[in-house]
């Protein structure tokens, strides 16, 4: 697999921030520009990327298309496939988003999320987004999440037959899937299950952590990598099963000092099960 992951840089020329994410060791990357680039910056990106032996893991498409507003809704449609174009054009392995909610919140919680109507109509936004666009080699995949759908293997698994477009594809993120102590506790459970039955699908993957704090009700936190309870050692001899090209990016530090902790306990924790990063 190629881990990947953030830096911090002032000068984001294409071949400095391509000589930077390899001199952290990365293999993998986040699309550094927006759909709204002109094309000759997306080459050029796309160009130092393959220069420096990087591979573009995602481009982001983080919006709700399946929002109740429909202007809210519209925008974000049209946002999608610009940014699934991106990946095609700049050579991405997905196009990465959440499902969306039909609260006000784009990623929020609402009573809607889990209904029969919410799951035909995250069908037919993916397959929207992807029949306008056609991508040849990008895929765009859903992020898992606590609180729509996909939250589960069964649910992505339920998502991948109803869609049926070949360019659909799983993006991986267990810590998003842990919502209660039950997971919690058997989470290595839980990452197993997802990839008996999404293996084939799963093109990227998130690398987090969570803590679950013992406060009432229920407090899960996201936590740097190594300092949580995923179960690391079984998530990464999983992922080593996959196409060797497959990114795992971290995710969601402040600085690059956290980001090169949560870099060295995965290429630890790797090495200790052989497994090349």
């Amino acid at each position: 697999m190629r881990l990947g992951g953030q830096v911090f840089i002032q000068n984001t020329d294409p071949q400095s921030w391509a000589a930077a994410i390899r001199q952290e060791g990365y293999r993998a990357a986040v699309c550094p520009v927006q759909s709204n680039e002109n094309d000759t910056t997306i080459q050029e990106y796309r160009a130092a990327a393959e220069h420096h032996g990087l591979l573009i893991a995602e481009v982001g498409a983080w919006s709700n298309p399946i929002s109740p507003d429909h202007e809210v809704r519209c925008k974000a449609l049209e946002y999608c496939k610009a940014q699934l174009d991106l990946a095609e054009r700049i050579g991405a392995r997905v196009c990465v988003n959440i499902a969306g909610s039909r609260g006000a919140q784009w990623d929020g919680p609402h009573p809607d999320n889990f209904s029969d109507d919410t799951f035909s109509l995250i069908v037919d936004t993916v397959r929207e987004i992807i029949d306008a666009v056609k991508p040849k080699s990008a895929y765009y995949a859903l992020e898992t999440m606590p609180w729509v759908l996909p939250d589960s293997a069964d649910t992505y698994l339920a998502l991948v037959k109803a869609i049926d477009r070949e360019q659909f594809a799983v993006h991986l993120d267990p810590v998003n899937m842990i919502a209660s102590p039950r997971i919690y506790y058997r989470n290595a459970e839980m990452i197993t299950d997802f990839f008996t039955k999404l293996r084939p699908y799963i093109k990227s993957a998130h690398a987090k952590d969570i803590r679950l704090g013992g406060n009432l009700t229920v407090h899960l936190e996201e936590v740097l990598p190594g300092t949580g309870a995923l179960d690391y050692k079984v998530f990464l001899s999983e992922l080593s099963r996959l196409d060797p090209d497959t990114p795992l990016i971290i995710e969601h530090l402040p600085d690059e000092v956290q980001y090169r902790k949560a870099a060295a306990f995965i290429r630890e924790t790797a090495a200790s099960l052989q497994i090349e990063l």
